[in-house]
């Protein structure tokens, strides 16, 4: 499965930045849902209501999913993968 990867920086609540990407199917162009998923794994992290659009958001480029990402999409729709500043 071919997948699109959105580099994404976010502000958290105590100033630091969280920097993760999200992975969807190559085939889904909706920005605004693709934010969401972003929301949601903000949510899981306890950083609700951080800011979260095109400027924290990019596309960076398209990429063979391993199974792992797939399996993820499978279930939820999305993957994310952790850079940095996502667990502390």
């Amino acid at each position: 499965m071919k997948v699109s990867v959105f580099d994404t920086y976010v502000q958290k609540k105590n100033g630091a930045v969280m920097h993760f990407d999200i992975l969807v199917p190559s085939d889904l162009k909706d920005v605004e849902k693709i934010h969401t998923y972003g929301r949601q794994y903000l949510v899981q992290k306890g950083q609700e209501g951080q800011a979260l659009t095109t400027n924290e958001c990019r596309f960076c480029h398209i990429e063979q999913a391993d199974d792992n990402v797939v399996a993820d999409i499978d279930r939820q729709g999305y993957s994310i993968i952790e850079m940095q500043g996502c667990n502390n």
